[in-house]
């Protein structure tokens, strides 16, 4: 028996790095997952790697952005499974973000970047909300990054922004039993940090009271905590898994 047997999650963004793992770790745990992700072969072969490995998973296009998409992946996800018990909002533009500063990054690029890494959270949440008061509650956990408080340009600010919608979405849903957190990832180990001179890596790590990078396995047993009946008293928490890069009062 795995700790989420009988749910249903719905991870955005698993076709690859810390989403995938966030995905494949809630099935080794019971769940049936929804693989939401705006490339369709990255997701089908996520979702098909876990059907082989004796877990149920569907692999839904879906553009975050867009709020008709969202509704077809809540649609999707209650029409495979009977309804959502979790959402795990972990798309984001990072790895092929553009380098700009917040004063010279174009203003039409600005938008689509905080439609997909501050909106797009917010019509995930609104697509499966429904079901999961349906089901007497759930929990959501947001994707956010140590960069929210280290004034890292338009990146630093969605992932700020997307902590006060953590907080507000903690109290508008909390009277139906929805609980809503975030996990904010230090430096991992993923294809975008490789990308990476690495002398810019090893500067980072020095700077770490746990000096290392992070693994996507860090971050799955907190995920795992966030989401099951052990943080049941737990909402509008950031919980920072970051080899102690920031350390908050």
């Amino acid at each position: 028996m795995g700790e989420f047997d009988g749910k249903v999650a719905v991870v955005t963004g698993a076709g690859g790095g810390i989403g995938e793992a966030y995905a494949r770790g809630l099935a080794r745990s019971g769940a049936r997952v929804v693989v939401a992700e705006i490339d369709v072969d990255a997701g089908e072969r996520v979702a098909s790697a876990i059907r082989e490995s004796g877990g149920e998973a569907l692999a839904v296009p879906t553009d975050v952005s867009d709020e008709e998409s969202t509704l077809a992946m809540g649609a999707a996800a209650r029409d495979a499974f009977g309804g959502i018990d979790f959402l795990v909002n972990n798309a984001a533009i990072f790895r092929t973000m553009e380098r700009h500063s917040a004063l010279d990054v174009p203003i039409e690029y600005w938008n689509r970047f905080m439609a997909v890494n501050m909106t797009g959270p917010l019509l995930c949440t609104r697509a499966v909300v429904d079901s999961m008061k349906e089901r007497g509650g759930g929990a959501i956990v947001n994707q956010s990054s140590t960069a929210a408080w280290m004034g890292a340009g338009y990146y630093g600010i969605a992932k700020l922004a997307l902590h006060g919608l953590t907080h507000s979405l903690a109290k508008e849903l909390g009277p139906s039993q929805i609980r809503v957190n975030a996990i904010a990832p230090g430096p991992t180990n993923t294809e975008a940090l490789r990308g990476l001179p690495e002398e810019i890596i090893q500067g980072i790590v020095s700077t770490l009271a746990i000096a290392r990078t992070g693994t996507v396995d860090d971050l799955v047993g907190p995920l795992e905590f966030l989401l099951s009946e052990k943080a049941g008293w737990v909402t509008g928490v950031v919980l920072n898994v970051d080899g102690g890069q920031v350390m908050r009062v």
